[in-house]
């Protein structure tokens, strides 16, 4: 049983400047809904958190960077601002705080420094001594995914669990698929992918399968993140260490996800609008 997910959130979100300048992009807000239904907005991180705590995580360690202080301000339980909302009558946002703030009481949260911005690879290797020698989840602080059934991580969890994997993580079909990892291999079952090999960013795509960044992890994968040598800009990609693990013949795999599940990606201002556009639609929209 996976217990642990580590959860980088330390990029300096350049692409979204001057937004991003003094405060981190995974507290961008895109739509969601209140317990009661109805709309509201919510930090992108949070809805990680929330979706993670539902299907039973409970240990979480956030890896953040400098400037990143307002992700773990906004973690911590404000008591009296649910007193202050249940005052002016706001009783709705008052009991979605609480309902937030009990998750965070249910769960145990480290936070991890990253000095400089070395790339998610570093990231997550720097939460080795979290993780000790257990498999954990990865899951990216800005992106998420929505769909009807909300079944995602289990899908990944089963397919983990299944193949005894040593890594095993997200696909989707992309029009254009420079801006992520891209995944090659061979469909063994419906919608499962034994992966062949793993390309970060290409100019020349070979397939539009990209990869969603959400994994599930052996702790090999901590020997292959110290194996793989810094890539452009000096920094150290997760991608690049999954490639290593397929060398080394290690057992990798991707789930495949179909159309109705959406991607959720604040990471330039065009995927900003297109989250808000999707997330408006899946959480808000009237029929």
């Amino acid at each position: 049983m996976v217990r642990k997910v580590i959860i980088p959130a330390a990029g300096l979100g350049t692409r979204l400047f001057p937004a991003t300048k003094e405060q981190p992009k995974e507290m961008l807000p895109i739509f969601s809904k209140s317990n009661s239904g109805d709309m509201v907005v919510k930090p992108v991180v949070q809805l990680v958190f929330e979706q993670l705590h539902d299907v039973g995580i409970r240990e979480f360690c956030y890896v953040v960077g400098k400037g990143k202080r307002g992700i773990e301000d906004h973690f911590t339980p404000d008591v009296e601002c649910i007193k202050m909302l249940e005052h002016m009558g706001k009783n709705g946002q008052a009991s979605d705080l609480d309902s937030f703030y009990h998750k965070l009481d249910t769960s145990t949260i480290l936070w991890v420094n990253q000095p400089e911005p070395k790339g998610f690879g570093n990231a997550v290797l720097m939460a080795q001594p979290f993780v000790q020698n257990e498999s954990c989840l990865v899951h990216a602080g800005d992106s998420c995914i929505i769909s009807k059934q909300m079944d995602y991580i289990k899908r990944l969890l089963d397919c983990f669990d299944r193949f005894n994997a040593d890594a095993a993580f997200l696909v989707l079909e992309i029009e254009n698929p420079k801006q992520y990892g891209i995944v090659e291999g061979e469909e063994i079952t419906s919608n499962i992918i034994k992966v062949k090999s793993v390309v970060e960013k290409p100019e020349h795509p070979k397939t539009n399968l990209a990869i969603m960044a959400m994994y599930i992890f052996h702790p090999v994968i901590f020997k292959a993140l110290e194996a793989t040598n810094p890539g452009k800009n000096g920094e150290i990609q997760l991608t690049d260490a999954i490639q290593k693990m397929v060398e080394w013949g290690l057992k990798v795999y991707a789930v495949k996800l179909d159309g109705d599940y959406q991607h959720l990606d604040i990471g330039s201002p065009e995927r900003y609008w297109q989250a808000l556009e999707l997330s408006y639609k899946r959480f808000c929209k009237r029929a």
